[in-house]
């Protein structure tokens, strides 16, 4: 069928995927091209891709822009206003002829999941024609007649359905329950890996493998989207890495076992169990509420120089040179420098790190050899890597806490010192032991950053 200009602005008929592709990114450029054209010339103001996906959070703050804010809103929004409709128009086709649900058009407006679902459309076949068969469609369930027979076709389904279930069941847990446990570290991902193997196989039988790569795929798009939608950050995402792919590949092989048992027509019902399974394990969690464990770090190094001269660096130290170290140039906090309030039992020591500084009044004061201190304060635990200029995760606030440490000084044969520091410290993350491999090797880095420094300041003293 002939595509003319005047087919863009009509919501009937259909449309392949190739014209679809086609129009909707020489659609983008020029949409793109006109907002960075209006922003630059017009107001003044740099223009990205990430621009068009602000974080989520700060949603509330359109109802009360005021001046020129409410006038570059207002432009853009009048700008985009044929494109939507087009994208509208171009979609409604394209759903029709891969013959897919129209309701699915709701997706065009949702950010990010737009992005997949482009993707999606843009790989699904056209819908053949003609009746043959359409009593064995009727006997099937309502999901298996959604899915596409193609490999590609099932596999993008799959992720279009199990990605934005991700999604909620992950911002359940976080932005509601508050709680980054089991539902959210293991449920999660393997029951997306399931979903995502069943689905893929629910019209055809597929290979292990092969469930095993959609199962992996849908759990990095859900990753993906929560760093598109703003709500994590990548450092995060790669600590979950090892944790959470093992766990997709399980649910896919989960899911090829489903398969190979035959009848898959009741899968909407094995489905909806799977749906329900992480928002389940998240509200037990949350009303069981476990108490985070203590952990503890110690460090040491050896100082030829006395105790005395140690002592001095132990209290205040100045300021470190900026690190080298992949994880702390990654965005993890790092110390900086150590100032002293006062002396004795009492007295307050401030640690100073790149994200701010812990307020560690003194408990004990044995000069020159034990300084021991709690925490009243402490700062973000990191600065998350991600395409905005800032977000602002629940996990940064209270789920890496420290609660006190402490530097003990013990005097060598040789004249020199051993300096060994400790921190007590909880998280609120589980599986503990998982996430302990981390906080643990994170808190000895710092350790070891201020012990250097201490044993380079009091040697040259």
């Amino acid at each position: 069928m002939r595509f003319t200009f005047r087919d863009l602005w009509r919501p009937t008929g259909t449309i392949d995927r190739g014209t679809y592709v086609l129009v909707g990114v020489l659609g983008f450029i020029l949409k793109h091209n006109l907002d960075r054209i209006i922003a630059t010339y017009g107001f003044h103001r740099r223009w990205g891709l990430f621009n068009y996906w602000e974080p989520l959070q700060n949603a509330g703050r359109v109802t009360g822009l005021h001046g020129d804010e409410a006038k570059f809103l207002a432009t853009l929004v009048a700008t985009a206003l044929p494109f939507i409709w087009v994208g509208v128009v171009l979609t409604l086709k394209r759903l029709r002829s891969a013959g897919a649900p129209t309701a699915f058009v709701i997706l065009f407006f949702v950010p990010f999941f737009n992005l997949l679902f482009f993707l999606i459309l843009s790989l699904l076949p056209e819908q053949e024609s003609g009746t043959s068969g359409s009593a064995t469609v009727r006997n099937t369930s309502w999901l298996m007649r959604l899915v596409p027979e193609s490999a590609i076709g099932s596999a993008a389904f799959s992720f279009l359905l199990t990605v934005p279930i991700g999604v909620c069941a992950a911002l359940l847990g976080t932005l509601y329950l508050v709680h980054y446990g089991w539902g959210l570290f293991v449920a999660l991902p393997f029951t997306m890996g399931f979903m995502a193997a069943v689905v893929h196989g629910i019209r055809q039988p597929r290979s292990l493998s092969a469930c095993i790569v959609v199962a992996i795929i849908s759990v990095a798009l859900l990753g993906g989207a929560l760093l598109g939608l703003a709500f994590e950050g990548i450092i995060c995402l790669a600590m979950a890495i090892p944790l959470a792919v093992p766990l997709a590949v399980f649910g896919g092989i989960c899911g090829y076992l489903a398969q190979r048992r035959g009848d898959l027509r009741h899968s909407p019902a094995l489905l909806c169990i799977a749906i329900v399974f992480t928002p389940g394990a998240q509200l037990i969690e949350h009303i069981i509420a476990p108490p985070p464990q203590t952990f503890v770090v110690r460090s040491a190094i050896d100082i030829n120089a006395a105790p005395e001269k140690v002592w001095k660096q132990v209290i205040a130290f100045s300021e470190i040179p900026a690190p080298q170290e992949w994880i702390f140039r990654a965005g993890v906090a790092y110390p900086i420098r150590a100032e002293i309030i006062g002396s004795g039992v009492g007295a307050e020591r401030h640690c100073v790190f790149s994200t701010g500084a812990f307020v560690e009044p003194i408990q004990v004061w044995d000069e020159p050899h034990l300084l021991k201190f709690s925490v009243s304060e402490n700062p973000p635990p990191m600065q998350e890597w991600t395409p905005y200029a800032h977000i602002d995760p629940p996990h940064l606030h209270g789920f890496l806490i420290s609660n006190g440490g402490q530097f003990l000084l013990t005097p060598l044969p040789n004249g020199g010192t051993r300096l060994e520091g400790t921190t007590w410290y909880r998280h609120g993350l589980w599986p503990a032991n998982y996430w302990r491999l981390w906080s643990d090797q994170i808190i000895h880095r710092i350790h070891m950053r201020v012990l250097i420094h201490i044993r380079d300041e009091a040697q040259k003293s």
